[in-house]
């Protein structure tokens, strides 16, 4: 179960979704990161979650966000590159790719 350590150990009520404010700032949880909670917050273009203390000015909401809005969608390349990494291919990531060296020496 995610967050079982942080709410039992913490006395939090930290879930996947859940709307939260660190500081002034409103955010969502979107990762359990051990110790820490991983909140993604609204303002931030990059959408990248950021490590916070569960308890250190965090105050949770009874609000709900959909992850897949607060989450970046992976770019083509990251894309590939990941499809790369689960697969059993033993080559090089340029091979995988189809890219020729042109050594000019």
């Amino acid at each position: 179960m995610s967050f079982e350590y942080i709410n039992q150990y913490y006395k939090v009520n930290a879930d996947f979704g859940r709307n939260v404010t660190v500081g002034s700032r409103l955010g969502t949880i979107t990762e359990d990161k051990g110790n820490y909670i991983g909140v993604t917050f609204h303002d931030d273009q990059k959408k990248q979650s950021l490590p916070c203390h569960p308890t250190s000015e965090v105050i949770y909401l009874d609000t709900f966000t959909d992850l897949k809005l607060v989450t970046p969608k992976n770019s083509k390349s990251k894309q590939r590159y990941l499809h790369y990494l689960e697969s059993e291919y033993s080559g090089t990531f340029a091979e995988y790719l189809g890219i020729k060296k042109n050594k000019k020496y």
